[in-house]
């Protein structure tokens, strides 16, 4: 019992001893120079018995409040794979997707391969004991990601891996992302604090190709073009040209122009940039708009026709009707031309096809431009020929195919159910050649109580089908009658003509004789 005693008094003793000296050394030999000395010695021993190496990569580098893109990308990276291979995940929603993204949580370690060689992936953070201010949220932590892999695969890592993490993260970080519909803001908004180019929402459109009332054999011709253009990078870089595609969408109102637009960009999952020509002043404020927008977008100008009069084809009509008909006097001419100047864009026709396909279009890639138009030969054969607008989409009227999906989607209406309507439909729409929109055939289909049935929607489509038929003849019968009295009033404005042409001339001739 004695001998244990003296055990105890003895240990403690001891560590008494320890902790005065240990007090005594931190006093006169600080923690931070002794490591300044020891610890490069301490990495250099370690380094001839430890084989790995290991990388860095912080959330935010430089300035603290922008987080760091590459750690972003490898965050998309990893959680393609974390949701099978960690045990500790952290379950995020991007706004604007329904689906749930997984990542890695704090501290928790995955394996991957590449190659051949396998590496390591941990996840971690860092608590900073500094209470300084900072800018960006939660400044007290830090977090990183630390890639751990043999020394003798540094080769393999550095020069491959790390571009294939880059590039397949990116895709990951895209396809995750909130979806957006943006729209130009006047440049007067562009300056100041948070103002943009750009305003955004939430692009939810929910039409696809599968609801769009077009024949099978056109969407699919479409969806490959779109395919073969998402995946043609290394093509087109190879042949010399920027990463774009130019699409015109013509056809009368209500074919489904800007459904095909939403169609698009859900089946390329791309955002969509509808730009507004009348709010822009000039070619300079287009380059710097083209600047702005993201690369997989679509760029929307639609009914290109009625946004500015940018073609030489109506410039000369209107000339050519201003000479004809217009008596105007011409000091009046001349300050309203001047007053239309002044007012509004002045955005060029040469302007506008820099923007297609100039050298600021090959700023980014990866975008579609589209047009859309009521009238196709209202546009000048420099705006749309091959290489600006590289395909050109007839959204024509309402088919029996056409009529046959809307049926289904609207009613779920099928042929051989009811096949007397269906019919009589195919009579009117094929042997009649009753012309009527998808627009309007949806809007004739669409339940508007719960007491109508799918019986009541044909019937009553087949009606409007047959007023269609009415009404087309009466306006061709209003148009004839129309250009007949045109012409009898051109007649007449040209006798009038000929008759005072006749009497100043007889005029003259008396004025002679007198």
């Amino acid at each position: 019992m004695g001998t244990m005693s003296e055990v105890w008094t003895n240990t403690g003793s001891a560590l008494a001893s320890l902790v005065f000296i240990y007090t005594i050394f931190e006093r006169f030999f600080p923690a931070h120079r002794v490591r300044e000395h020891f610890e490069p010695l301490a990495q250099r021993l370690v380094g001839l018995v430890y084989p790995y190496i290991q990388i860095t990569f912080h959330e935010y580098s430089g300035q603290r409040f922008k987080r760091s893109d590459v750690y972003d990308a490898i965050q998309s990276y990893l959680s393609k794979d974390s949701s099978s291979r960690a045990k500790k995940l952290t379950a995020n929603r991007v706004k604007g997707n329904n689906s749930i993204v997984l990542s890695m949580d704090d501290h928790e370690e995955i394996t991957d391969e590449f190659e051949g060689v396998k590496v390591w992936w941990q996840a971690k953070k860092h608590q900073s004991e500094s209470r300084s201010i900072s800018f960006y949220p939660k400044a007290e932590e830090s977090r990183f990601y630390m890639l751990k892999f043999h020394r003798c695969d540094r080769q393999v890592i550095t020069e491959r891996y790390l571009d294939h993490v880059m590039s397949e993260g990116k895709i990951v970080g895209v396809k995750n992302r909130e979806r957006k519909l943006y729209s130009n803001n006047p440049s007067e908004n562009w300056s100041g604090y948070k103002q943009t180019k750009w305003s955004h929402v939430t692009f939810e459109h929910p039409a696809t190709f599968d609801t769009l009332a077009m024949e099978d054999k056109k969407k699919e011709e479409i969806k490959n073009d779109l395919i073969k253009f998402s995946n043609s990078k290394d093509y087109y870089k190879k042949i010399g040209k920027a990463w774009k595609r130019g699409y015109l969408l013509f056809g009368p109102p209500g074919t489904g122009k800007s459904t095909m637009i939403a169609a698009m960009a859900n089946f390329l999952e791309y955002d969509v940039y509808d730009l507004e020509l009348t709010t822009v002043k000039d070619n300079t404020e287009l380059r710097r708009l083209l600047i702005e927008t993201s690369v997989k977008s679509i760029i929307v100008i639609e009914d290109i026709d009625c946004s500015l009069d940018l073609t030489g084809q109506r410039k000369q009509k209107k000339e050519e009707e201003e000479e004809d008909g217009d008596e105007t006097n011409p000091i009046e001419k001349q300050m309203k031309k001047e007053k239309d100047e002044n007012k509004g864009s002045k955005v060029t026709l040469s302007g506008l096809l820099n923007f297609i396909d100039g050298l600021w279009s090959s700023c980014g890639g990866e975008r579609i431009i589209v047009f859309t138009t009521n009238f196709i030969d209202k546009l000048d054969p420099a705006l749309i020929r091959k290489g600006r607008m590289d395909k050109r989409i007839e959204m024509s009227y309402c088919g029996l195919e056409a009529f046959k999906l809307l049926a289904k989607n609207y009613l779920d209406a099928k042929e051989e159910d009811d096949s007397e309507l269906f019919d009589e439909i195919k009579r009117l729409l094929e042997v009649e050649e009753i012309k009527m929109t998808p627009a309007d055939v949806g809007e004739n289909l669409l339940k508007r109580s719960e007491v109508e049935t799918k019986e009541f929607c044909l019937k009553r489509l087949i009606e409007a089908l047959k007023e269609e038929k009415e009404e087309a003849k009466r306006r061709i019968e209003d148009e004839e009658k129309k250009k007949k009295e045109e012409e009898d009033t051109k007649r007449k404005k040209r006798e009038e003509k000929k008759t005072k042409s006749e009497e100043k001339e007889q005029n003259g001739i008396a004025t002679k004789e007198v």
